[in-house]
């Protein structure tokens, strides 16, 4: 297994190696494409049907969740924020954004609740509950277009996420914008590079059989360039996470999307 392992890194890295040195020209992309533009028909019904997108069934799940009533105080969710529908219309879009100086994404903010206001305890990142209770609530905005902007509070950590983004990493030396900015639009292993937008998020990847945050892809890339990953919930995610929702601004939310 070390062995076939070592070879495909090794492929991988050649491939990888010899796409960056080919010298050919920067692709030109749309200003701002979602990457559900470059799925196959089958997977874009699969997104856009609920009786067929598997995230769905986490989606259920954190509408049961949002009841469920926690701590010495016996409250839930819903105690605060009543219906979802209307209570969390449009939150998903604003998130991550600084709450009391400090860079909340939007599994820090439901955390934060769970743990101050429930007196819960906080659940761990790519945690079933934690990824349902996030895709219940970036469905209500689902449609709605991205509104991270710019301002004088998150500027600061704006900036070292957009420096995380260009940064070169790892063994393979390849930063985001190499792939996702420099060659969005070409093809690497037969597939068409993305905008590397995180508009879809939570998603389920047929590649991983279950739902997932943006956290856990970015350390995919991450891993993928043999870098050192960031920590789930730590401050350089966030900061990530903040430049790219910036980056995505306007675009609609898909959450709960789907993705090979």
């Amino acid at each position: 297994m070390k062995k076939k392992t070592s070879l495909f890194l090794s492929s991988l890295y050649l491939t990888l190696v010899g796409f960056i040195c080919m010298g050919v020209a920067k692709a030109i992309p749309p200003s701002q494409q979602s990457s559900y533009e470059l799925m196959s028909a089958e997977n874009k019904a699969m997104q856009d049907d609920p009786s067929l997108n598997p995230a769905m069934f986490w989606v259920g799940d954190g509408e049961s969740l949002w009841q469920q009533k926690l701590g010495p105080q016996n409250n839930s969710c819903s105690t605060c924020h009543g219906d979802a529908k209307k209570s969390m219309r449009g939150v998903a879009t604003q998130y991550p954004k600084v709450i009391k100086g400090k860079l909340q994404t939007l599994e820090g903010q439901i955390n934060q609740c769970r743990v101050g206001t429930q007196s819960a305890p906080a659940l761990v990142y790519e945690s079933k509950d934690l990824l349902a209770l996030t895709a219940f609530i970036a469905f209500q905005s689902k449609g709605m277009p991205i509104v991270v902007n710019e301002n004088s509070v998150n500027a600061p950590f704006l900036k070292k996420g957009r420096r995380s983004f260009n940064e070169r990493m790892g063994q393979l030396n390849l930063s985001c914008a190499q792939c996702h900015e420099d060659r969005a639009g070409l093809k690497l292993g037969g597939s068409s590079i993305p905008q590397g937008h995180p508009n879809a998020y939570p998603i389920y990847r047929l590649e991983w059989q279950t739902l997932g945050s943006l956290q856990r892809r970015l350390r995919n890339c991450m891993s993928g360039v043999r870098a050192q990953q960031f920590e789930y919930g730590s401050p350089e995610m966030a900061q990530l996470e903040l430049f790219l929702m910036w980056r995505a601004r306007g675009l609609p939310l898909e959450s709960p999307g789907v993705r090979p």
